[in-house]
């Protein structure tokens, strides 16, 4: 299992539609609005880092209102 954080950058006012989409993805384990440069902070689950980056690349930048994201992706044990 990988585990991944993605910090939003979102739109004013848009933080609240953008929460309603990311929680219809399989992958969301958590999201919660945060303050400071970023406005929301969702942590991610999935059995791969490949299906991850598709996650946020394919779904989470695309969702209106989304202005940029930042990845933190968990050191994977060896």
């Amino acid at each position: 299992m990988t585990s991944a954080y993605v910090l939003i950058k979102s739109d004013l006012g848009a933080e609240e539609s953008i929460i309603e989409e990311l929680q219809k993805l399989e992958q969301v384990v958590k999201v919660e609005e945060i303050y400071g440069d970023y406005d929301l902070i969702v942590k991610l689950d999935a059995e791969h880092s490949i299906k991850i980056r598709e996650v946020i690349s394919w779904d989470i930048k695309k969702i209106k209102g989304v202005r940029a994201t930042k990845t933190l992706m968990k050191k994977e044990q060896e």
